[in-house]
């Protein structure tokens, strides 16, 4: 069984062949200008000096305007390609900074301006204008191993200081403290209402909400629409979407009738023990909030780090919204920077090397205000709690869609369905799992073998990409 399903290879073609186009159009020198005029108009101040691009990032391209006495500001615009909801995510994101900004000590970017595509210089895309963050390096930078070649995946540096991982540690802990604080009524994403009030009044837009469409070519409709008041609801609605997925990705999804099968039975049972009460007990246990102020992107890239490393700014919170506390309460995966279902040894060599870093970083939170707490309320004893009980991997399963199937066999089934047969055959589970699928579950399991069986022969592209990007293709190509 491969660690993680394939992303489907011409929606991804597509989307990079985009991405890495359309900076071309930004950097027409007619359009620049106009964008360099825009950015001084919204924030003048008269000593600018230079106008310059950033490296481009995975969702965004920002210029940056230099001044001689005043701070440098940043326009940002996301990618067509990479971003399928371009508005929203924009509007999210102007939402949530300033809320942070307001309601807590986060140091995060001072929003100056930002607006939508019709608003923009030549309509090239909706826009945010901000501060530019001065800083000495980004976490990530100072964390990873030095040396390595740029194609191979990046890992936590085994030589770094104690003293200065310690350090790092304690730094994201307090504003993981802090968002923590930052409960809300619903599950969603923000919106402000006016200079002192916002309100959960929309979908919670999320990173994988967004790679679904990007990579695994879900149509757009079958997106959540609206806000949940439950935190039940929500899971319920991300297991859907692991089957809404499975359906729907035409090219690279399985290899083989029985690689579909073990798939669709994963994400049946994931429902099961979603909608199941005796399940989900084991869980869940915040259904009706609190609901605290969550950042699917949050990790060391997108913390930047002054001389004395300590943070001057945490950027990059377009999809941030109010989601289950239990998505609080698991430890972060970023401890040592690689995912698991990217882990070159295997699931289990990672969790070896991470625990060996979670207990450092746990005692980070704890030097933090935490300890004036009581046991109960800390979160690094409810963060214990779910890496402890594996927890941990049901958030982490229900959020990541194409890291699903390998964490789904080797971290939950058992643990709520019992052994099976073929304990020693991961591969094989499935079948001894069979009979806690319902009628209608086995027959769309079988009816959907046949098309995906069929479907890796035609090699379609089924692409749903919002209005900005499906335009730029069709200029594109004409």
């Amino acid at each position: 069984m491969e660690v993680r399903m394939h992303y489907d290879d011409a929606a991804w073609e597509i989307s990079d062949k985009i991405a890495d186009a359309w900076p071309n159009r930004i950097f027409d020198p007619v359009v620049f200008n106009q964008i360099g005029h825009f950015l001084l108009e919204h924030y003048q101040a008269g000593d600018a000096v230079q106008f310059t691009p950033l490296p481009t990032g995975a969702f965004n391209l920002a210029l940056r305007m230099k001044f001689e006495r005043t701070r440098d500001a940043i326009i940002q615009f996301p990618l067509p390609g990479a971003i399928m909801f371009p508005e929203e995510k924009v509007r999210n994101e102007v939402a949530v900074v300033r809320f942070i900004a307001y309601k807590s000590a986060i140091p995060v970017p001072f929003i100056i301006h930002s607006g939508r595509k019709m608003e923009s210089p030549s309509q090239v895309g909706p826009f945010i204008i901000m501060e530019y963050v001065e800083h000495h390096a980004n976490m990530f930078e100072i964390l990873k191993t030095p040396g390595r070649p740029n194609h191979e995946r990046v890992t936590l540096n085994p030589d770094i200081s104690p003293t200065i991982l310690r350090g790092f540690y304690r730094e994201m802990a307090s504003v993981l403290l802090s968002l923590s604080k930052l409960s809300q009524e619903k599950i969603g994403s923000l919106c402000q209402v006016d200079d002192t009030t916002w309100e959960v009044a929309a979908r919670p837009l999320s990173l994988h909400m967004n790679e679904l469409v990007r990579l695994g070519t879900l149509p757009r409709s079958k997106l959540p629409v609206s806000t949940f008041n439950s935190a039940s609801s929500y899971f319920e609605a991300l297991a859907e979407l692991h089957i809404s997925h499975l359906i729907s990705q035409k090219n690279d999804a399985v290899n083989s009738a029985d690689d579909c099968r073990r798939k669709f039975v994963a994400r049946f049972l994931f429902r099961k023990i979603v909608r199941d009460q005796n399940h989900k007990s084991q869980w869940i246990f915040s259904d009706n909030g609190p609901f605290p102020i969550w950042c699917d992107d949050l990790r060391p890239g997108n913390v930047l780090v002054d001389a004395d490393l300590k943070i001057a700014g945490v950027v990059d919170w377009e999809f941030t919204y109010a989601a289950p506390v239990e998505f609080t309460h698991a430890p972060p995966w970023w401890l040592i920077l690689e995912k698991p279902e990217y882990w070159l040894k295997g699931l289990d060599d990672w969790c070896i090397e991470y625990e060996k870093r979670l207990q450092l970083f746990l005692e980070g939170m704890t030097d933090c205000k935490e300890k004036e707490l009581p046991g109960k309320q800390r979160l690094s004893d409810r963060m214990r709690h779910s890496w402890e009980s594996g927890d941990f991997w049901i958030m982490y399963a229900a959020r990541n869609n194409f890291a699903f199937d390998a964490i789904y066999w080797k971290k939950i089934d058992q643990r709520f369905f019992g052994p099976t047969s073929q304990c020693n055959n991961i591969c094989d589970r499935w079948k001894d799992r069979l009979g806690l699928l319902e009628p209608d579950e086995k027959e769309l399991m079988e009816r959907c073998v046949q098309l995906k069986l069929t479907e890796m022969e035609l090699k379609d592209l089924a692409w749903d990409p919002d209005g900005y990007t499906a335009e730029y293709l069709k200029n594109m190509d004409a």
